[in-house]
């Protein structure tokens, strides 16, 4: 009894002897993980209270301003044009790659023949860097001039070339552009969700008598709520995230049809690529990169407090 009481008291000999390799291997991670996230984590929240200039200043020429970069970001006219065009991408480019993604995945996991071509083929985009994919829907799909893709497609019906690169277009032509490349990487979360549900469920849902339509509605949509919420999260950072394409879009000049919230941020933090004296506002930029955090994190537990995990393990 008093050997039992001993050994439990110590523990074991394993647990004793593995506790420092563990500290070992942890203890770089830790660092590397304080180092590269935390510290300039908290030094952007810090920068966004205070008047600071360039990036790079030392925090002793820090100003403490309160909320001043945050009222001075809601009130610039560019920052309202750059969320509101941020609330389009995320709203309606959200719902056209949604259902587009969802429509393939759905045909991709019901038993339709070279699946794996058209998946591939569908993702394929994402293997593109941005620059490359955003400069070849610029110049070849999105030209106005007759050999562009679109322009192409739309002579073929009787239709004159479009301005897609005009100020009442670009916007909508760069979302396109973005969307296209987007679809592929959320079918394969939803086809990994579908993959997922039992067999069980369709059979019986045959032997009631429902239809396909049925079965969509009832089985497959319900037990796909853990991949729609993972779509919505990912979608939601890579809408707050979107930054090169505007650039490709318009490279020298801020745009209100192209402007997003980083594009302003970078503007804001390294100078304008056209001025001949940069002017720099780093503690705005932090306060404009602190809200795109806060948005991300609320659009997170939104989406985990309302679309609840999916039965499809049950």
């Amino acid at each position: 009894m008093a050997k039992q009481k001993t050994a439990k008291k110590g523990g074991s000999p394993l647990r004793r002897n593995t506790t420092p390799m563990l500290v070992m291997f942890l203890t770089p991670a830790v660092l590397l993980y304080l180092i590269v996230f935390l510290y300039p984590t908290m030094r952007t929240f810090i920068m966004s209270f205070c008047k600071v200039e360039g990036v790079t200043d030392p925090v002793s020429t820090w100003q403490f301003s309160g909320f001043t970069n945050y009222v001075k970001s809601f009130n610039n006219n560019m920052f309202q044009t750059a969320m509101m065009n941020l609330g389009r991408l995320w709203l309606v480019g959200g719902i056209a790659v949604m259902a587009l993604a969802l429509v393939f995945a759905v045909a991709l996991t019901n038993g339709m023949k070279g699946k794996k071509f058209f998946r591939s083929v569908i993702y394929l985009p994402n293997l593109v860097s941005a620059v490359a994919m955003g400069t070849m829907w610029l110049y070849y799909a999105l030209s106005k001039e007759s050999y562009g893709l679109l322009n192409t497609i739309i002579g073929w019906f009787g239709g004159s070339n479009v301005m897609w690169t005009d100020p009442h277009h670009k916007f909508w032509s760069m979302l396109i552009a973005y969307c296209f490349g987007m679809v592929g990487y959320h079918m394969l979360i939803f086809m990994s969700g579908i993959e997922r549900i039992s067999a069980d469920y369709y059979e019986a849902a045959s032997i009631e008598g429902a239809n396909v339509f049925k079965k969509f509605w009832y089985i497959t949509l319900p037990l796909l709520r853990g991949s729609i919420r993972t779509n919505l999260v990912m979608w939601t950072v890579s809408s707050v995230g979107f930054f090169i394409w505007g650039q490709v879009f318009d490279p020298v000049n801020l745009s209100e049809q192209t402007v997003m919230p980083l594009n302003y941020m970078y503007e804001l933090v390294f100078g304008a690529s056209n001025a001949v004296q940069a002017v720099r506002d780093s503690g705005v930029g932090a306060a404009i990169g602190v809200m795109m955090a806060v948005i991300v994190v609320a659009v997170f537990s939104l989406t985990t407090l309302i679309i609840k995990n999916d039965d499809a393990d049950l």
